[in-house]
């Protein structure tokens, strides 16, 4: 169906200063169109969701108008990046795509931006710089600052427009973004939403009474201003003097801007908590009809009265078109494939190192990331200490030397910040590699790493190609804040990839295989591995063969399932059997554990009929259970013995080697169990 085209107005932007503040009727009347195209719209959907007709919820922005409609025309839309929050319906507005586009977002129609599998207003167009929001409060500046430092290193002079709210303010996301964009001079826009309630909570409730936000701005090292966006002429002035700063300083500012909420945090949002006429005064201060009343006073009365009248029509139109859009069809196929990102062409790398180097694991990841970073100019390394110091376990060192500070950087103590800095740059153009310093520190990012980027392709088409490093295990005695397992923590999300190489070869191998895929992947280094034994390494043209089992060893009493530092005791076990008892294991290296490419093992089960699996993970919601159900689900009838599950014990992992040494798995222990399982 031809889709109704808009009113000429709506058709224009951009605004600039220069045209507002001279004596251009056009430019005035075209800024109240669009303010009350997007206060019409707002109202229409609250219209519409009270009719039953839009499900879930709707958040409005009624009183926001004079913050985001001036601030989304003056931006540049061909180089400027954004991401809008719930109160921003008139910047989607402005950005990009028909109002029938929208409308079909809150219908959760099948042709809303996320094919329906995101509601109301999360949505963007990441096409156009437009990242969209997820709902936790803050996560998304640190995607701004990245794409936007992505794109200024690709050579435009773009600006980073990022929002959160008086609330928001509050947590840890907000100060970690304006830190790293302070000390990276990232030049991003922050503004403050303040209409003075968190849901229901005021601002006394949030901060210290009389706390000027914007003042905040001093502590980072940046500048900081204030407006008022009840009065839109102010409104224009500052915010074009604002963006104009940012571009040509490259440096962020942080501005707090006084606006209202006319209606409550959202549909069902009663307003019981607001003070005695407290609404009475919003409602005074509304910035649309004030702004519309100073035109009429300058003899425009006429031309609103029709402008009005045609976007009305225009809403209308849009409304009754996207009412008629088929609702979405439930193939599960379809939904699966957009999990992750379609696979690409595999990089044409150099078939460098040609001779083989005897490298230990530690050693082996350097070189692949010396490769990458030679070969590919979109690759950056990025994490805690990995620049000059080399990294907690001197994966890196070396590489800023050889590659500069430009592509090889620390990150400051932000895990959160800095994954989601690294999502942005993964969504503008780059491919950046970050380092934990150990795996236990990536619970802090876990809303950017399993929340933004793991969901990021299924909500909006978008690519998000990163790699997250985690040296992870123990054995080493770093007690329980330094030796986690955290698989089935993260793979219970979907969305993320991970590979979990246990020679040098594959270490290596692996790095290659992550750094080319356009998802985010896990990269689980055990840290017993780095430097324990020295192998052949060499480029592998079959590289990509570590995202499937690697066979070890041959056998047909039973079949053993492992990965990590567990191949190797999983070997030494079975050299002991077939010494011993005179029993074969069939043993398999998973080495990719997302996407399970189970094929070979079931082959194996079914010839073999026994399951052994041994991760060094605790056993109670471990992996293992997960490759148990799977392959029992298939195998079951064709089982000589209940499958055995070897792992750590369920308990925080005990500092003492001796106390380390009982927690998890180790030969005498894994003997012992198998011998019992046989008996």
């Amino acid at each position: 169906m031809a889709l109704p085209t808009p009113p000429d107005v709506l058709q224009q932007r951009q605004l600039s200063l220069a045209e507002f503040s001279g004596d251009d009727t056009a430019a005035k009347l075209r800024l109240l169109a669009w303010m009350h195209y997007a206060r019409r719209t707002d109202n229409r959907i609250l219209e519409l969701f009270r009719q039953g007709l839009i499900k879930g919820t709707v958040t409005g922005g009624q009183g926001n108008e004079g913050l985001i409609l001036p601030l989304a025309l003056l931006a540049d839309k061909t180089q400027d990046t954004v991401s809008f929050t719930h109160r921003d319906l008139g910047g989607h507005l402005v950005w990009s795509g028909h109002l029938c586009d929208h409308l079909n977002q809150y219908f959760a129609n099948a042709d809303s931006p996320t094919k329906a599998r995101e509601g109301n207003i999360h949505h963007g167009d990441p096409t156009q710089r437009s990242y969209p929001m997820i709902s936790h409060l803050g996560a998304m500046l640190s995607n701004v600052i990245g794409a936007t430092v992505s794109l200024r290193r690709q050579g435009h002079a773009s600006v980073g427009f990022t929002f959160f709210g008086d609330g928001g303010s509050s947590t840890g996301d907000i100060h970690e973004s304006l830190n790293l964009a302070s000390l990276i001079s990232a030049p991003v826009l922050f503004v403050i939403e303040n209409n003075g309630y968190a849901y229901s909570t005021p601002t006394s409730e949030q901060f210290a009474p009389k706390t000027e936000l914007w003042k905040r701005a001093a502590g980072y090292g940046i500048e900081g201003r204030f407006v008022d966006t009840t009065n839109v002429l102010d409104s224009v002035a500052a915010f074009s003097d604002a963006i104009e700063t940012v571009r040509t300083t490259g440096r962020p500012l942080l501005l707090e801007a006084h606006t209202l909420r006319l209606r409550g945090h959202a549909a069902y949002d009663t307003c019981d908590y607001l003070l005695p006429g407290e609404t009475e005064t919003f409602n005074a201060a509304d910035p649309l009809p004030r702004y519309r009343r100073l035109l009429a006073d300058e003899g425009h009365h006429d031309s609103l009265i029709a402008l009005e009248t045609e976007i009305d029509a225009y809403i209308e139109q849009c409304i009754q078109i996207s009412l008629a859009v088929a609702r979405p069809t439930a193939d599960l196929a379809e939904l699966h494939a957009g999990v992750f990102a379609p696979p690409v062409a595999k990089i044409e790398w150099s078939a460098e190192p040609a001779e083989p180097q005897s490298l230990n694991f530690a050693q082996a990841l350097n070189h692949a990331h010396r490769k990458i970073l030679t070969e590919r100019p979109e690759s950056l390394v990025m994490g805690q200490d990995i620049a000059t110091y080399g990294g907690a376990f001197k994966v890196t060192d070396g590489l800023l030397v050889d590659f500069g500070r430009d592509r090889v950087f620390n990150t400051p103590l932000a895990e959160s910040a800095c994954t989601g800095f690294a999502i942005g740059l993964a969504l503008a153009g780059h491919r950046p590699i970050e380092e934990f310093q150990f795996a236990d520190f990536s619970t802090e990012a876990t809303t950017q790493i399993t929340l933004n980027a793991a969901t990021y392709h299924f909500r909006s088409g978008a690519k998000v190609p990163i790699v997250l490093r985690l040296p992870t295990g123990g054995g080493l005695t770093f007690g329980s804040f330094h030796s986690q397992e955290l698989e089935s923590f993260f793979l219970a999300m979907p969305g993320l990839k991970a590979l979990y190489p246990s020679t040098p070869q594959d270490a290596f191998n692996a790095l290659l295989a992550a750094y080319e895929d356009d998802n985010p992947v896990l990269l689980f280094e055990h840290k017993g591995l780095y430097r324990s034994v020295k192998a052949p390494v060499q480029y592998d043209p079959n590289y990509q063969s570590v995202w499937e089992p690697r066979h070890v060893s041959s056998g047909d009493f039973a079949t053993i399932v492992t990965y990590g530092e567990m191949v190797g005791l999983a070997t030494e076990v079975a050299k002991y059997f077939a010494e011993e008892y005179e029993t074969n294991f069939d043993i398999f290296d998973l080495r990719a554990l997302s996407p399970l490419r189970l094929d070979p093992i079931k082959a194996s089960l079914a010839r073999t009929h026994r399951l052994i699996i041994l991760h060094e993970g605790r056993i109670t919601h471990g992996f293992g259970a997960e490759l148990v159900a799977r392959l029992t689900e298939e195998h079951f009838f064709d089982l000589e013995a209940p499958p055995l599950r070897i792992g750590a014990h369920d308990m925080p992992v005990p500092f003492a080697p001796e106390l380390e040494q009982a927690y998890r798995p180790n030969r005498d222990v894994v003997i012992d169990r198998i011998a019992d399982w046989i008996g």
